[in-house]
């Protein structure tokens, strides 16, 4: 009873709109499994090509239009993906045919279009899971279990990858290590890191013999995961130190002093000791899979938060629960719980999937639009890797010609001489220009020293204007203003 008045107490207390931070992580799932979210048209044709990417294009331009800055973009489902790749095949889906090339890099498209609307690109892969029968069937000799039989398991009519076996880690590895190389990718972004739920008579049986080291079972299990999660971390800031690492764990990690998990958790269900890779420093960001409202909702999301390890924390909020054929949540259910991540200054909101947010099914959509992303917002820094800001900007200039206004400005430096630092344009009708005001935020994640644009209203024309420049870890500069 009294937990129960405690959490009614704190819907009280978000139930109004709390500020909209300057820096916030504000992410959607899109995804490719099944074409849930994309693709729906087979690229079959110059024509189908087209469609396929005019089909993201439409969703990166909603997102962007709604202030969103991160995009989860799923690259690789189960032993496929969504890129030229000399390890696994191409997913069906793109061409209605198993490994079929869809005459274009999809991942390439998609990181390119994000990079264009000052967005964020992630790319999310799926782990362990490779799928049932059927689906293995339909890979050939193209499939990892053929490839490498003896990192594969097979487990209630379903492979995995073997998290107890060694080698598990090395190919994983392998297949981020292409996306990170060959693409500017700016995060890797883990789902599926983890056992199936509750196992029984799972065939690892062998593993543990090898390498279990006389450890208990569930212990060895969870030590597992964490080696991948630690491999893999280190992999990726070994090449490129930037690009941020990220899962979406088990929504609730164990029981709280506060609430009760009803005994299905990340720890003891499918093996996942999340706090411990917070507590390591071996994730960057987290998206835990909060799909759940009341009481199932707020004491786990203060547990991720204050067991964070000053990491990244960003609720996977269940949007598609609003759907009547899934739950059919009323809105204000996720309104509440953007409030109380603002409130309880969690790091951002993440929406599972991008599909209610194009159909903005209850209204979310317009909810968001008009009264929660209201204003931009800046990716928050990674100040464990880097705190170190660029230089200022060394001048500004400001030209109106023909209705256009031109501003360049001069370059700025960085101390990790791989990034060339990118630029963030804000304007108001006050001098000097409030750079601590999201709502002066013009635009953000420029790669050049210039910026034309063509006020369409009279109020998107400003007297004044400043740049800062910003880092890939987050770190904005001081600001050059605009003289009087």
């Amino acid at each position: 009873m009294r937990l129960s008045i405690l959490f009614l107490f704190l819907f009280s207390v978000v139930s109004f709109t709390v500020a909209q931070p300057k820096y916030e992580v504000r992410a959607a799932w899109v995804t490719s499994a099944y074409g849930l979210d994309w693709p729906k048209t087979k690229a079959t044709s110059a024509q189908n090509i087209n469609r396929q990417k005019a089909e993201l294009i439409n969703i990166l331009d909603k997102l962007k239009e709604a202030n969103f800055n991160t995009v989860l973009f799923q690259v690789r489902t189960t032993g496929e993906v969504y890129y030229p790749s000399k390890i696994e095949p191409y997913n069906a889906l793109l061409t209605g045919r198993p490994n079929g090339n869809p005459g274009y890099d999809p991942l390439a498209f998609a990181i390119e279009e994000c990079h264009k609307r000052g967005m964020e690109c992630h790319a999310w892969m799926v782990t362990i899971p490779l799928g049932n029968r059927k689906h293995i069937q339909s890979l050939g000799n193209n499939t990892v279990v053929k490839k490498q039989s003896s990192i594969c398991l097979q487990y209630k009519n379903s492979w995995y990858l073997n998290p107890g076996h060694p080698d598990t880690k090395r190919y994983l590895m392998s297949l981020v290590q292409e996306v990170v190389d060959n693409y500017d990718i700016d995060g890797i972004h883990f789902d599926y890191l983890r056992y199936p739920e509750k196992i029984t008579n799972f065939p690892d049986t062998k593993e543990y013999k090898n390498y279990g080291k006389r450890k208990d079972i569930n212990q060895w299990r969870r030590d597992n995961i964490t080696e991948i999660v630690r491999y893999l971390y280190k992999g990726v800031k070994a090449s490129k130190r930037w690009v941020k690492v990220s899962s979406s764990p088990v929504g609730k990690y164990k029981d709280t002093s506060r609430f009760t998990s009803r005994s299905w958790n990340a720890y003891h269900s499918v093996y996942q000791d999340v706090q411990a890779w917070l507590a390591e420093g071996i994730q960057d960001q987290l998206y835990p899979m909060m799909y759940f409202r009341g009481n199932n909702f707020y004491p786990f999301a203060l547990d991720w938060n204050e067991q964070g390890n000053n990491r990244h924390i960003v609720p996977g909020l269940g949007i598609y629960f609003l759907d009547p054929k899934e739950g059919n949540w009323s809105s204000d259910e996720i309104e509440r719980q953007i409030n109380f991540t603002r409130k309880n200054k969690l790091a951002g909101q993440a929406y599972y999937r991008v599909q209610y947010l194009m159909e903005n099914t209850q209204g979310i959509y317009n909810e968001l639009l008009t009264n929660y992303y209201t204003t931009p917002a800046l990716q928050p820094a990674m100040s464990w890797l880097d705190n170190i800001a660029p230089s200022a900007p060394s001048y500004i200039h400001v030209n109106q010609n023909n209705g256009y206004i031109h501003i360049n400005w001069g370059a700025s430096t960085d101390s990790d001489k791989r990034n060339q630092p990118y630029y963030i344009l804000y304007g108001s009708d006050t001098y000097p220009v409030d750079t601590s005001n999201p709502q002066n935020i013009i635009a953000q994640r420029i790669r050049k020293t210039n910026y034309l644009y063509a006020p369409v209203f009279p109020w998107e024309e400003y007297e004044y204007y400043a740049i800062t420049a910003m880092d890939r870890y987050g770190n904005e500069s001081e600001a050059i203003q605009m003289k009087r």
